[in-house]
């Protein structure tokens, strides 16, 4: 899952409105919005925030999935 749809969807799953993640990040709804629709990223800062907010892993809310392979040669 990709993170703008990630956002989407718990922001969505728990019943919270764009304009309620807005004023949690402090931009407007608009900018927000872009989040959702994958037109601009949050920044850590935001993703912190959001996370935090969901109670979720970082790794959780952008969507990055494991086992991952090794960015470093096992030998």
């Amino acid at each position: 899952m990709k993170m703008h749809e990630s956002l989407r969807n718990h922001r969505i799953s728990r019943g919270i409105q764009r304009k309620e993640m807005a004023d949690l990040l402090d931009v407007g709804v608009r900018t927000y919005q872009t989040y959702e629709t994958g037109t601009r990223e949050p920044g850590m800062k935001h993703l912190i925030k959001i996370a935090d907010f969901y109670d979720i892993s970082l790794d959780d809310l952008v969507g990055r999935e494991f086992p991952k392979k090794s960015l470093v040669d096992p030998e």
